[in-house]
């Protein structure tokens, strides 16, 4: 059955079609998550059952290829990626343990990002090279419109840096909760260079913080994360969020131990 591109049907159907991939992971007891076409497969092992790990994966994703192939499906091995997540001692002694994926006749070398819907994740769990290639980005966009900020008036520069810069720094900003001050540092480098380019204020005079403020109305990063998370608990009571999300919020009166209670208030 063909269906035009983009009727809202194209995304009923493919969900339809993709139906049976959790139950084929849930089989081989792997963890399934699913946005879209982008489709994760995750396992937790020890560095001792590194081996049969992997074959479990290699079984899983060769029975959810024919899944696919008997819908008409393709899985596209070209993209698929593996990703060792763990300490910096464990991911050494990985190297040269064979943990490659092997299926069918190509092999899937481990590599040390991924890219998880706009949000670049490392091996070690680290965000430095997300918020890197975010902040570079940004600073892009930048420079462009500098190169225009004459011929615009400042309602029209503040939409083109929402468009551009505050709505790249805020995607996917609750990743960045509990961050060190180094990394949120870097996007407000960006926020700031922002703020200049919308106001004219050259890059060393006084008062930036006043013009965010009090003038443009902006948080800071650190801020801007806070208010996400408060947000998404917000809706999160209202029942208001996908449920896979809302599964995962605990209400503190239900915490069963004090200190995990002081410990989500010290959070929140």
């Amino acid at each position: 059955m063909l269906v035009p591109q983009g009727s809202v049907l194209g995304s009923r159907l493919y969900i339809v079609y993709t139906a049976d991939l959790a139950h084929n992971a849930n089989q081989h007891g792997i963890n399934f998550h699913s946005f879209a076409d982008d489709t994760q497969l995750y396992l937790h092992c020890r560095r001792d059952d590194i081996t049969s790990a992997v074959n479990r994966l290699q079984h899983c994703i060769t029975d959810i290829g024919c899944c696919m192939s008997a819908n008409r499906l393709k899985l596209n091995t070209d993209e698929t990626e593996l990703l060792w997540i763990g300490s910096r001692y464990n991911l050494s002694v990985l190297q040269g343990c064979g943990s490659v994926l092997r299926l069918g006749s190509d092999v899937v070398e481990p590599t040390d990002h991924v890219r998880l819907l706009g949000v670049t994740l490392s091996a070690d769990l680290t965000l430095d090279r997300h918020v890197s290639n975010n902040s570079a980005r940004c600073f892009y966009w930048l420079r462009q419109l500098r190169r225009v900020r004459q011929s615009l008036d400042s309602k029209s520069a503040a939409t083109l840096v929402h468009a551009f810069v505050s709505s790249s720094i805020d995607y996917c900003n609750a990743v960045l909760a509990e961050s060190p001050k180094a990394t949120t540092d870097k996007l407000q480098w960006v926020l700031n260079a922002a703020a200049r380019v919308v106001t004219e204020t050259r890059k060393y005079e006084r008062g930036l913080t006043d013009i965010l403020r009090y003038e443009l109305h902006w948080l800071s990063v650190p801020q801007r994360v806070k208010f996400k998370l408060s947000t998404m608990m917000f809706r999160c009571l209202r029942h208001s969020i996908p449920r896979y999300l809302s599964d995962f919020c605990t209400p503190v009166a239900n915490v069963a131990y004090v200190f995990t209670i002081y410990l989500f208030q010290s959070v929140f």
